[in-house]
């Protein structure tokens, strides 16, 4: 558990409120998940087609992955269990094929660890850094983004709510630039894909590591194609 006095229930909304912020200075901003490439190729040219492939990185790469991962490093910040965070850490390495998916999660973990470990004094974020900085553990942000929630007081399902709800919002930020997409439209996609978040946060739930997995091989493809693109506004 954190050090000092525990987290009151105020003060855990409030670390979700921040967490869940575009603000927060993890570099979210820079990742569009293939979406460049997605646009680039006409294969999304409006908020229809965006609606369609958030609810596939939502149901085959989201929740059958990361919030799995995410729930495993909650539930074992609870218990200060470090090896079972850096397990689920590996884990969702080994399944993430797109070498650029991998990068930006582990700079954007990098950089919740070092932002957590600032805010907060706790024993477990500190053997956490020692085993990511070790190369034990590459430090996804789903993973350290669920060690953090815990030893926040968030609640574990709050939790996975919280990273369905900064996905979308990020790639909704980047269709933005990368799109005629205007804010009302980008408010309605939100709101059409609430119902796809609570079903993929409920699916997350039955699943154990050794069921954490993704299937997205059109996004595969297509992130692949990004990394070697000539010109490019995001880094993935």
């Amino acid at each position: 558990m954190a050090d000092g006095n525990p987290p009151t229930a105020d003060g855990a909304t409030l670390s979700a409120f921040r967490l869940a912020d575009s603000f927060l200075p993890v570099g979210a901003y820079t990742a569009s998940y293939a979406l460049e490439q997605f646009v680039q190729d006409d294969r999304v040219t409006d908020g229809t087609d965006l609606e369609a492939l958030l609810e596939t990185y939502l149901r085959r790469q989201v929740g059958s992955a990361e919030l799995v991962a995410l729930r495993a490093a909650h539930a074992a910040a609870l218990a200060g269990d470090c090896e079972t965070v850096c397990a689920a850490d590996r884990r969702l390495t080994a399944v993430t094929l797109a070498a650029e998916f991998r990068d930006s999660a582990e700079r954007s973990g990098d950089r919740l660890l070092s932002l957590q470990r600032t805010l907060r004094e706790a024993d477990l974020f500190d053997r956490y850094a020692e085993r990511v900085d070790s190369g034990d553990a590459p430090g996804n942000y789903p993973v350290v983004l669920g060690a953090s929630t815990a030893l926040a007081g968030i609640d574990e399902r709050e939790a996975c709510l919280l990273c369905c709800h900064s996905f979308v919002t990020g790639l909704l930020g980047a269709a933005q630039r990368l799109l005629s997409l205007g804010h009302t439209e980008a408010q309605r996609v939100l709101d059409s894909l609430q119902p796809v978040i609570t079903d993929v946060v409920d699916d997350s739930a039955d699943r154990s590591l050794e069921e954490l997995s993704q299937f997205t091989p059109l996004v595969d493809v297509l992130a692949a194609d990004h990394e070697r693109a000539d010109r490019r506004l995001f880094v993935s």
